[in-house]
């Protein structure tokens, strides 16, 4: 069975990294479990897609030093799924 968290990163990309119903079902996601790396990790993600860099940042620094970003959200959306195992 697929993890929650790879299950809303993988809502991502079939949204096309986009906002739209993918994107608000992951979010959704990502709120279950707000302070655990893994939601944490993707909310961050979500928030870059819609833009709010602000909110981004936050949910990086959640994460912690230990994950460096990507440069593009593509790139991102592959260092997180090869961190989840996806």
């Amino acid at each position: 069975m697929e993890s929650r968290p790879r299950t809303a990163l993988h809502l991502l990309k079939e949204g096309g990294f986009l906002l739209g119903p993918e994107w608000e079902k992951a979010h959704a996601i990502c709120q279950e479990a707000e302070g655990t790396f893994e939601y944490d990790l993707v909310h961050a993600l979500a928030h870059w897609i819609e833009g709010d860099i602000q909110n981004r940042d936050y949910w990086y620094r959640r994460v912690g030093k230990d994950w460096k970003r990507a440069e593009t959200i593509e790139k991102e959306w592959e260092g997180i799924a090869e961190r989840l195992g996806t």
